[in-house]
């Protein structure tokens, strides 16, 4: 399948794009003067660990780009909400009680924590939010395209199923979690390529994002519909894909349908490579790692002309529109470009990918340890 590249600017999440007219002719963004120093505190608040990108790569990136910007002297104050929408209030709370400089912001439930994104506000601590889209007063939003990537999903779907894909085609959707804004924009962009074109047969929000709680939903489908009936699977994310695998497994599924994924997570590069999986998604997460440290580390020091320009599209939320946002493209991963994605980029070496056991599948698709 070809590589498909997304384009920033073909965003469709209430997205307006905005020249670079928001720097000044004259300045840079070394002419602002910085509200702070060096010696900053960066709070950081994932949401869980079931995907295992948070702790992977998200925090030590963001970590070391922001001791790189700041000479060593600024600091990353990091917490794990573990998909606990109360303890993440917490820990959001105590940020502001030790007063962080500003807060990075991926929320467990988006609606519930504006609450305290607001007594932030009142604190005068600016909160970014990052991969998720919480409510009440942000200050910026850093994200992939997320309406894009289930386009990218559904695409692929149909693509793998082939020329002779129709709406007697029965597939399953397993979307992520209902508190998940993302989630929902993933499913609505997968629903704008996959309406009309196939039959949804059944369709799962799965709670918490949880891999067994996927497991549980799809062994329900295939009870349904019928092991035999099942063309293709939409999983919204590779921790999903992978317990509708050992759903489909202990069926006595031997010929897996084609499923999607998201994140690039190395099991699901494992399980395109042996062809378990089909495709997933690739969300170069240096990129939107480092931006995101970036965008923190001129937020906290007043350089307002560089975080502008870091900051030149907008997004809408329920309680706040225009809000100042970077989107990050990105790329459909199949067999035929991991060597393009996630190899070059440095997320996985070979050697990661191609177990003992992989071997043969590793030399067919090109790959050597």
């Amino acid at each position: 399948m070809r590589r498909i590249a997304i384009s920033v600017a073909a965003t469709t999440i209430s997205v307006s794009l905005t020249g670079c007219g928001a720097l000044d002719a004259t300045g840079s963004s070394d002419d602002a003067s910085p509200a702070k120093g060096d010696d900053i505190t960066v709070g950081l608040l994932l949401p869980e660990k079931s995907n295992p990108q948070y702790e992977q790569f998200h925090y030590p990136i963001i970590k070391a780009k922001v001791e790189s910007l700041t000479r060593s002297q600024g600091r990353v104050e990091y917490a794990n909400a573990e998909a606990d929408a109360g303890k993440q209030a917490r820990q959001l709370q105590r940020m502001i009680d030790e007063r962080a400089d500003v807060i990075l912001l991926d929320p467990v439930d988006a609606h519930a924590i504006a609450s305290g994104v607001r007594k932030a506000k009142e604190a005068g601590i600016p909160v970014i939010a990052y991969d998720r889209l919480a409510e009440g007063p942000i200050d910026a939003y850093i994200t992939f395209d997320n309406e894009l990537v289930g386009e990218v999903q559904g695409r692929s779907l149909l693509e793998a199923l082939g020329e002779d894909a129709g709406i007697s085609d029965k597939i399953v959707m397993m979307n992520g979690s209902s508190t998940d804004p993302n989630a929902k924009q993933f499913k609505a962009g997968a629903l704008h390529v996959l309406d009309g074109k196939v039959t949804i047969a059944k369709s799962f929000d799965t709670k918490d994002w949880k891999p067994q709680n996927a497991e549980k939903n799809m062994t329900e489908a295939i009870n349904e519909i019928g092991k035999n009936n099942i063309k293709a699977v939409y999983a919204a994310n590779d921790g999903l894909a992978g317990g509708i695998v050992k759903a489909l497994k202990a069926a006595g599924v031997t010929g897996l349908p084609p499923i999607t994924g998201q994140d690039a997570e190395l099991s699901a590069v494992q399980r395109i490579v042996t062809g378990e999986q089909y495709m997933s998604v690739y969300k170069p997460y240096p990129q939107e790692a480092e931006n995101a440290a970036e965008m923190a580390v001129t937020k906290a020091q007043g350089k307002d002309i560089q975080f502008d320009a870091l900051t030149s599209q907008r997004v809408d939320s329920p309680t706040r529109k225009g809000i100042p946002a970077r989107l990050v493209p990105v790329v459909a991963l199949t067999k035929d470009n991991i060597k393009d994605t996630v190899i070059r980029d440095g997320m996985y070496k070979p050697s990661d990918i191609c177990t003992p056991e992989l071997a043969a599948d590793c030399a067919a698709t090109g790959l050597k340890k």
